[in-house]
C-alpha cells in the first residue's frame, strides 16, 4: 500500500523520485498540493495574468491540457501533463474563432483601436 502512494505522489510532483520513503511524505504541506493545480500551473506558465484571471479562463473552457478540454481550476496536473498545458484550440486565445467584441468591431471597419478620432496635420 505504502510503495502505490508514493508512487502516486511522485507521479502527481509533490514528491521527488529521490525522496521516495514515507518520512518525507509526513513532511509534506498543504502549499505542495495547491503548487499541482491547474489554476496554480496556467499562471506560472504565464497564460494567465494572475491567479484570479487563471481560475476565469480555466472556468470559462479556454484551457486544456493535452488534447482534453479543462475547466476544472482544482484539476491536479501531473508532472508529465505539466508541458501540455495550452490554450484550447476553440478559444479566441488559441487561435479560434475571434470573440464577439472583436467580430462586431471587424464588421464596423475598426480593429478596436484606441478609440479616439485620429488628428490629420
Amino acid at each position: 500500500m505504502s510503495n502505490a502512494l508514493l508512487r502516486r505522489l511522485v507521479r502527481i510532483g509533490v514528491l521527488e523520485e529521490s525522496r521516495m520513503k514515507l518520512d518525507y511524505v509526513l513532511s509534506l504541506k498543504v502549499e505542495d498540493f495547491l503548487e499541482r493545480r491547474l489554476q496554480t500551473q496556467v499562471f506560472k506558465l504565464g497564460l494567465a495574468k494572475s491567479i484570479h484571471h487563471a481560475r476565469v479562463l480555466i472556468r470559462q473552457r479556454h484551457i486544456r491540457v493535452r488534447k482534453q478540454l479543462v475547466n476544472i481550476p482544482s484539476f491536479i496536473v501531473r508532472l508529465d501533463s505539466q508541458k501540455h498545458i495550452d490554450f484550447a484550440l476553440r478559444s479566441p486565445f488559441g487561435g479560434g474563432r475571434a470573440g464577439r467584441v472583436k467580430r462586431k468591431n471587424l464588421k464596423k471597419g475598426t480593429d478596436g483601436g484606441d478609440g479616439g478620432e485620429e488628428d490629420d496635420e
